[in-house]
């Protein structure tokens, strides 16, 4: 748990064993990745810091349970100041009602004034895919972007897994040796530890194929498909260095990061035919309202090519 050994003597002895077991519950029985973990450790942790600022004290239960819907909201302004957008907010109010939850559960307090707090609105946001020939190019230039044969592959590999199967960047790189090399379907887990099962086009297979042929490492089954030069498991930011490279050489716009490939997986689809629950399944959506997104995209894109091909679209009124 990243960091909670030493923040933990600024709370209650009840608090930090709380924040421990919370933890390690996420981890082992919710599943969740270790990005998640890291983001809802910071979150809990900022906030329990907070808090301790805001009493003057090192918070316990009786703290906790004490708090009152005013306390959670200048917690959440404080954030906001800090320069946190919607969604953002919504993640970190997400991570502490996720303890006090938990802690109600285990009964060692409980507040009612959380379960009143309403989450922070959000913007709709409409998914930024790449065109069809902008993805297709990302893909085939970043292998230019290194030196090493093997690294260029892998990048390769990698980047094709998001555009031709639609996974998100922590489900490609939380892939294990085993799992490879890929047969027609591949199991991914997903957000949750959801599984889901994913069809796999012969040229996402031999992208990780070819990467496997030019690796230096021979890892066990257990241990990460997609390494880092000293031979650990890849780290999100190489990736996402990748694709700032790509945007800088490509001119693309700054929208174009890795988890816009797997937008541009899911609106090709539904351009291509593809049907919503289908997409649904393969992106491994929990709600079809937010696949329903990648509708939008298409009507603006309809829209546009109407507005230029259609003669009536052109005339004036």
């Amino acid at each position: 748990m990243a960091g909670s050994a030493e923040i933990a003597p600024r709370w209650g002895a009840d608090v930090s064993d709380a924040h421990r077991r919370w933890y390690e519950w996420l981890r082992s029985e919710r599943r969740y990745s270790e990005h998640t973990l890291v983001g809802y450790d910071r979150d809990l942790s900022g906030f329990l810091d907070f808090i301790a600022r805001h009493t003057g004290q090192a918070p316990g239960f009786e703290d906790l349970a004490a708090l009152r819907t005013l306390d959670f909201r200048a917690y959440l302004a404080k954030r906001r100041n800090d320069g946190l957008g919607p969604a953002s907010l919504a993640r970190a109010l997400s991570s502490v009602r996720s303890f006090f939850r938990f802690c109600e559960r285990q009964g060692f307090f409980a507040n009612a004034a959380i379960h009143g707090l309403g989450t922070p609105k959000q913007p709709h946001g409409v998914p930024k895919p790449l065109a069809v020939n902008e993805a297709v190019t990302a893909v085939e230039d970043v292998s230019i972007l290194s030196e090493e044969p093997w690294v260029q592959a892998r990048d390769v590999a990698v980047l094709t897994l998001l555009y031709g199967c639609g996974l998100r960047v922590a489900e490609a790189l939380d892939l294990n040796r085993g799992q490879a090399p890929l047969s027609e379907a591949l199991m991914v887990k997903g957000k949750g530890g959801k599984e889901r099962l994913v069809p796999v086009l012969p040229v996402v297979a031999r992208a990780v194929r070819d990467y496997l042929d030019l690796c230096p490492y021979d890892p066990p089954a257990q241990e990460a498909l997609f390494l880092g030069v000293r031979g650990k498991r890849l780290n999100q930011r190489i990736v996402r260095a990748r694709m700032q490279q790509l945007r800088l050489s490509m001119g693309l716009p700054a929208t174009a990061t890795p988890h816009a490939l797997r937008h541009s997986f899911a609106t090709h689809l539904l351009a291509g035919g593809g049907d919503l629950r289908t997409i649904q399944e393969l992106l491994g959506h929990a709600s079809l309202s937010t696949t329903q997104r990648y509708t939008e995209v298409d009507a603006d894109h309809l829209l546009d090519v109407y507005r230029k091909a259609h003669p009536q679209a052109r005339s004036k009124v």
